[in-house]
């Protein structure tokens, strides 16, 4: 758990969402694990099948809030039977989707583009943690912050910035500090540290500060941002390293993701920038004609909806499932490079897609 929630932490998962461990003892001792986009009965059947009693899926079994447990059906028989043999389940939904190497990063990696970065970036997601050092400690201090994860800045790591000042504090009776005398007043050089982190990160920041100041009382502050985190967020757009025409792009398309429809809007101009989004997106598609997409990569789209592409972009629909069917491989990377040799990470046989074509 503690591996897929770095790499896609919950909090990044939307209001409507219920990603995370979904039934099961957190101190399960680990015998395998099956991988799927969706967990249905037929996957636990394979996963008692197969030796493994961890289930990871992209789309939770336990979306809506169940009022009862009578195995009525599949989504309570599925439970039942994870419950009964001792299956536990885990998701990472939306999660995984808002983060920049996740589902639609693979997408994008299917169709090959480039130069990509997130289409709908969140608000809200950030922090600036400001504190007050000793310049003999500052390093020490900085390098605290790092490994609990604040100082990210896009690609660039160890993100800071300080500035030299005068502090002033008077010690109580009972202190013991770190410079000056109980009693009597104080004034000392200090740096002013300030970086960035993400919120979710603050209680292990904070802890890591306290840890590595060298004063009792530690001031600081904490200040939410309203800054884009643009690595996290809903969408992905990028570009094709040449130009196609239309045509040629759908096949592009088919071809990559194995599907054998695609469902289009017209249009004539040749497909460069490519916007996407891993399943239901069709919230996107004004995000993605402001982006100067001239293809927009989704799935669930509704008649009515084709129609927001006005002629500004090609729609193209290739299915919910196709467009989210390599998730499994993020999860298999994460897990088998963090467990060498310790349990089995296997990719469910079982097809999970409830749709079928017939031609």
């Amino acid at each position: 758990m503690r591996v897929l929630e770095q790499a896609a932490p919950l909090a990044y998962q939307e209001s409507y969402d219920n990603a995370g461990l979904q039934c099961g003892n957190p101190q399960l001792e680990v015998k395998g694990v099956l991988i799927a986009l969706d967990c249905t009965l037929a996957v636990v059947d394979e996963a008692l099948a197969r030796g493994c009693n961890v289930v990871v899926a992209h789309h939770p079994l336990i979306f809506k809030p169940l009022k009862r447990l009578t195995g009525a059906n599949e989504v309570e028989q599925t439970l039942l039977k994870a419950i009964k043999h001792d299956v536990a389940l885990y998701a990472a939904h939306t999660n995984l989707d808002n983060v920049r190497h996740g589902v639609n990063r693979k997408l994008a990696d299917k169709l090959g583009l480039q130069n990509l970065r997130i289409l709908d970036p969140k608000f809200g997601t950030l922090g600036k943690l400001v504190t007050y050092v000793p310049p003999t400690h500052t390093d020490a201090v900085l390098q605290a912050l790092y490994d609990a994860g604040a100082g990210q800045v896009g690609n660039y790591s160890q993100c800071s910035f300080r500035t030299d000042g005068t502090g002033t504090y008077t010690p109580g009776a009972d202190t013991n500090p770190f410079q000056g005398t109980p009693g009597q007043p104080e004034t000392a050089q200090e740096q002013r540290v300030e970086v960035l982190l993400p919120l979710h990160l603050q209680g292990a920041a904070l802890r890591a500060l306290r840890q590595a100041h060298p004063y009792e009382e530690v001031a600081y502050e904490l200040i939410k941002l309203e800054n884009v985190h643009q690595d996290v967020g809903s969408g992905m757009v990028g570009e094709l390293p040449e130009p196609l025409p239309p045509q040629e792009f759908r096949a592009r398309l088919r071809a990559a993701l194995g599907v054998p429809v695609v469902k289009y809007t017209e249009f004539a101009q040749p497909i460069k920038t490519v916007a996407l989004c891993g399943g239901a997106g069709s919230f996107l598609t004004g995000k993605a004609r402001a982006a100067g997409a001239q293809a927009y990569v989704t799935g669930d789209l509704k008649y009515h909806e084709y129609f927001a592409a006005e002629g500004q972009l090609m729609l193209c629909d290739v299915g919910h499932y196709e467009s989210e069917q390599f998730t499994s491989e993020i999860f298999r990377d994460l897990l088998t490079s963090a467990f060498t040799r310790k349990f089995a990470v296997l990719i469910a046989e079982t097809l999970t897609n409830p749709v079928r074509y017939d031609f």
